[in-house]
């Protein structure tokens, strides 16, 4: 439910885009910044005096997450900026396998085949929400695309690797990370006040909470499994726009769209073993 609740926290990305009339740099940058300030007060809140210990717990493997969080935000971006968003979209869908890859190398973690037979579901569905792709795509954006999708699947199976250790310290640094890593492009000045208050939003509600939701949730279940709920971020972004902005989508969108949201509450919905005996 956490990760479910973080997907739809960062499927409203296209929605604020859309609302924010400001460069693609710019509007990084201070969604960085209003989440990282949105995470770090989670973080005081939570801790309530043990902040120090908080940031220091998250060790290496901490600053890898925030390191590989921010590089992927980055990528994701420049990705849409030089190829097609069916591309882009498409090839995020591969997360959940680099995932399972990483996963069982790195934790020697097997995923079970109701997870497995959801993924592939999932990922034939956003293919079809996006149509045939790959013709019209450019190299170095899908590239980048598939680096963002390397660089999340390794994240989340840090996240899995410490079940035990709060990383909520290390998504809000990623949040800070990517701002300055954008703020030598962006003009974070030339923003006005109604802009900045839209851009507050943005960073807490859909950037900051995402990643809240997100750190939470992925250490209870495998890395498989959290990777495959983050796909219902892309039929859930398209609705909100359909929604807000009346670009209505297609029926292979609607139809691909009820394919991975079927898919994710399958997943969910279908006991385990495991699950029984707990």
């Amino acid at each position: 439910m956490l990760l479910a609740a973080s997907a739809v926290a960062y499927s409203s990305g296209g929605f604020y885009t859309r609302l924010i009339d400001l460069d693609a740099w710019t509007m990084l940058f201070w969604r960085g910044l209003f989440g990282g300030m949105f995470l770090a007060g989670m973080v005081a809140w939570r801790e309530r005096g043990r902040v120090g210990s908080a940031v220091f717990a998250i060790g290496r493997d901490g600053l890898l997450i925030a390191l590989g969080s921010a590089l992927a935000t980055v990528c994701f971006l420049n990705a849409l900026r030089l190829s097609t968003v069916a591309d882009v979209l498409v090839i995020d869908a591969t997360i959940p396998f680099v995932t399972a890859g990483i996963a069982w190398l790195v934790l020697r973690e097997r995923e079970d085949w109701v997870t497995l037979a959801a993924t592939i579901a999932a990922a034939g569905g956003v293919a079809m929400m996006m149509g045939a792709v790959g013709a019209e795509g450019r190299l170095p954006g899908n590239l980048l695309a598939f680096g963002m999708v390397v660089l999340m699947s390794c994240v989340l199976v840090l996240i899995r690797r410490h079940p035990g250790v709060s990383m909520l310290p290390a998504v809000g640094l990623s949040a800070f990370l990517c701002a300055l890593i954008v703020l030598p492009f962006a003009r974070p000045l030339s923003v006005s006040g109604e802009e900045l208050l839209l851009l507050a939003l943005f960073g807490a509600s859909q950037f900051g909470l995402g990643l809240l939701l997100l750190a939470l949730g992925t250490p209870l279940v495998s890395a498989t499994r959290g990777a495959l709920i983050g796909v219902l971020q892309t039929p859930l972004g398209i609705l909100w726009v359909w929604l807000a902005f009346g670009e209505t989508p297609g029926l292979a969108t609607l139809g691909g769209g009820f394919i991975v949201v079927a898919a994710v509450v399958c997943d969910i919905a279908i006991r385990r073993p495991q699950e029984e005996i707990t």
